[in-house]
């Protein structure tokens, strides 16, 4: 791969979390096992997801986030979209998406997000955001007007969202809804014990409460992820499963949480894929309709096929 190939990054011209993180050596940091090398290759289908986001002036989560995926999804011509801009207003331990203070909301990203839907030719568009506790709503309106502009111009595709807690924000919940989207996912991340690092901003219980609402308000199937390695045991696994299959939750995306740079919370141990398999058929048992679990897997990672494994589970039973 040439180097002019390579997914460029922006200038650090904002603050990251990583600067206000204790350093951790190089050296503490352990390599990687031979299950997560991934090949850097791109193709006609990557390039021309590169130009679609660069040309419409999109963010997306796999190149923010620095998803180990993108050399895979945008070779398949998938993305995860990320809306309402690319800087957060939350510092989390594990995120590489850029912190400070947001910009003004685009007004015509929703129209050029379901322009990409359709030049993409996706059949189901995964849409995420940074979290935005400056706004009013936290962005549930701007959600809402997404959703409606992809299925005014792609009709038939399904839409996935991923959205933050929205802080409480009265009604932003009801709001996002309101536009039905045919999936509603919110990470719970990890367990209970290890949110005061990993997500500092967040309540572990009031991620289960949206989900839980979520689903009483008429979402047709939720979804949360959990990250592995960052030093959660398998009785707290254990509990978080059972905590979001009692929120009803369908589906359960659980991978391996890995650092993205040296300021960020360190990796406390690599879980084999083995054990993920196991994790898994813990899961299963538990009533969910799909767990997709594996190192490299992530919230977005194979989310048509999820969606598509479910109904047919549901069709058969």
């Amino acid at each position: 791969m040439s180097e002019a190939e390579i997914p460029a990054k922006r200038a650090p011209t904002r603050r990251r979390f990583a600067d206000e993180l204790p350093f951790v050596a190089p050296a503490q940091r352990a390599p990687k096992p031979p299950w997560l090398k991934i090949r850097l290759r791109t193709n006609d289908a990557y390039k021309s997801v590169r130009r679609t986001m660069d040309t419409l002036q999109l963010h997306t989560v796999c190149e923010e986030a620095h998803c180990p995926n993108i050399y895979e999804c945008w070779g398949e011509r998938t993305a995860t979209f990320m809306i309402l801009g690319d800087v957060c207003t939350r510092r989390c331990g594990f995120c590489a998406v850029m912190t400070g203070t947001p910009g003004r909301v685009d007004p015509q990203e929703p129209a050029h997000l379901a322009e990409a839907v359709e030049r993409m030719g996706l059949a189901h568009a995964v849409i995420t955001s940074v979290d935005r506790d400056d706004l009013p709503d936290g962005g549930a309106a701007h959600f809402a007007a997404v959703i409606q502009a992809v299925r005014r111009r792609v009709s038939g595709c399904a839409v996935e969202i991923l959205t933050p807690d929205f802080k409480g924000a009265s009604g932003a919940l009801r709001i996002v809804l309101a536009a039905a989207p045919d999936v509603f996912a919110h990470n719970i991340e990890t367990v209970p014990r290890l949110y005061r690092s990993v997500r500092p901003s967040s309540v572990y219980h009031h991620s289960l409460s949206l989900l839980e609402q979520a689903k009483g308000m008429g979402a047709p199937l939720t979804k949360s992820g959990l990250m592995l390695g960052l030093g959660e045991t398998r009785d707290e696994i254990r509990e978080v499963l059972s905590d979001l299959r009692a929120a009803r939750v369908d589906i359960v995306t659980i991978g391996q949480y890995l650092q993205p740079s040296t300021g960020h919370l360190p990796i406390h141990r690599y879980v084999p894929p083995e054990e993920f398999e196991e994790i898994r058929g813990e899961a299963m048992p538990l009533g969910f309709r799909h767990v997709e679990a594996g190192p490299l897997v992530r919230s977005s990672y194979h989310a048509s096929r999820h969606v598509q494994r479910q109904a047919d589970s549901t069709a058969t039973s």
